[in-house]
């Protein structure tokens, strides 16, 4: 049976497509595409003392799009109506207004917003997120009053072409997904979701005996059993070669991101669909065994560039039909010092807030990682990179990888800004980033402390 990651585009087929607008990229020569990937930053950056900043800042001013991952919301909690939710994406990111107009002065000019932190801090802490990006001038997408609003492309205009952005996420709180009115009922302001649907998988012989734990337990209904999958308790297994994960993306929510990468590629020069996703996990530097061919599908729908971010640390690095999918960007800011962190994550960490402070809560949270994860004690979740990629007669011609380190060594209060690596660091970062691409048979050049990714005839997979 087909699958919908397998399914044609649209229903109207690719010839009615190419009379609505080309899936190719039609942007002036020199076009500079600048991505990164997480921002957790809590306040103006360039306006303190941060060795090092100052020659990464240069690299993000040079872009004609920069792009990164809004993942904090920007509020005064002075003056702020909301509260923290009783759930949150592993903590409650909040930042101060300040944070905006910096990001706009680093050279940000498009941001995804859509991701497990993006209603921690519910509706209004969504709204004055929103109301901040929009009086600095950065485009962003992912969010909205309804479905409607959260899943459409967004537009930047640049002087080398009009650029769409189609973000989503796959990793999210239940309770931020927005939908559409239907009949009398309103609409429900949330995120665009792309909703997976994950599967254990096991030995034939394990799947056996938890079918026989299946069987035995009270209230089965044999009738409505599946025999090639076994739920139990929510847990849904099936047979494989080994133990390890799967993920089925909802058939549905691909449509409609199909659907929206395809008019934000007719009414734009240049096509960015981005997804904030963890599956299978912020342990794993590979991507969920789903992301290849949905990513190739957002290509072939006239996407110019896939971005993902969420694990907050580096996967590989994919060329297809000329165009970069980068599987993971890792993080780019982790300036943490979150506050206030609300109730629930002092409970959760066993801290008193009579006597613990914000910043102990922090600290707990980060050594112990997030649920099943392993937290980010280790130095790989400090190092990542700035991705240039550079455009000629309509081609990506050359991708450039600036290592960049987050001072994963420096005191709480001045760790988590990126600087560019000094060699012996910025070599393993791209070391390890090439053995991470070689699988997709990406090969990467290094050059000093740069990775290049050279595109030319007959280069293309």
């Amino acid at each position: 049976m087909t699958s919908i990651i397998d399914s044609p585009i649209g229903t109207n087929g690719v010839d009615e497509y190419d009379e609505a607008g080309s899936v190719e990229t039609n942007v002036s020569d020199g076009f500079t595409l600048v991505a990164v990937g997480d921002l957790i930053a809590s306040r103006a950056l360039t306006k303190g003392c941060h060795p090092g900043l100052a020659e990464v800042v240069d690299l993000l001013r040079n872009g004609d799009v920069t792009f990164g991952n809004m993942e904090t919301n920007i509020f005064d909690a002075r003056s702020f109506t909301g509260y923290p939710q009783a759930e949150h994406g592993g903590a409650y990111h909040v930042s101060l207004p300040e944070l905006a107009p910096d990001l706009n002065a680093m050279g940000f000019n498009l941001l995804s917003y859509a991701n497990n932190h993006s209603f921690e801090w519910g509706l209004e802490g969504m709204r004055e997120t929103c109301r901040a990006l929009d009086r600095s001038g950065i485009v962003y997408a992912g969010v909205g009053e309804n479905l409607a609003q959260a899943s459409a492309p967004r537009f930047l205009e640049t002087q080398r072409g009009r650029v769409a952005l189609v973000s989503f996420a796959s990793s999210f709180t239940p309770m931020s997904r927005a939908c559409n009115p239907a009949g009398e009922a309103p609409g429900r302001p949330g995120l665009n979701p792309l909703r997976l649907r994950k599967r254990i998988t096991v030995p034939e012989a394990m799947l056996e005996i938890l079918r026989q734990i299946r069987d035995a337990l009270p209230y089965f209904n044999s009738e409505l059993s599946d025999q090639e999958c076994v739920t139990l308790d929510g847990a849904s297994f099936v047979a494989g070669d080994e133990v390890g994960y799967s993920y089925q993306p909802d058939p549905v929510d691909v449509v409609r991101i199909l659907r929206d990468v395809r008019q934000g590629k007719q009414f734009s020069d240049f096509c960015i669909a981005t997804n904030h996703g963890h599956a299978p996990g912020n342990w794993s530097q590979e991507p969920a065994d789903y992301e290849q061919a949905f990513a190739r599908k957002m290509i072939d729908a006239g996407a110019d560039a896939y971005l993902v971010h969420g694990p907050h640390q580096l996967r590989g690095i994919e060329i297809y039909n000329g165009k970069p999918i980068l599987y993971s960007l890792g993080n780019f800011i982790m300036d943490d010092l979150r506050t206030p962190v609300g109730a629930d994550m002092y409970a959760e960490h066993g801290r008193d807030s009579r006597v613990d402070t914000d910043a102990e809560v922090t600290l707990r949270e980060m050594s112990k990682g997030y649920p099943t994860d392993p937290g980010f004690s280790d130095p790989i979740f400090y190092e990542s990179i700035v991705t240039v990629g550079r455009f000629e007669r309509n081609q990506l011609v050359e991708l450039r990888l600036y290592p960049i380190e987050l001072g994963h060594s420096r005191r709480f209060a001045n760790r988590g800004v990126p600087s560019l690596a000094a060699p012996p660091t910025a070599w393993a970062i791209l070391e390890r980033l090439q053995k991470l691409s070689e699988p997709f048979g990406t090969e990467i050049l290094i050059q000093g402390d740069v990775g290049i990714i050279r595109l030319g005839p007959g280069s293309f997979t």
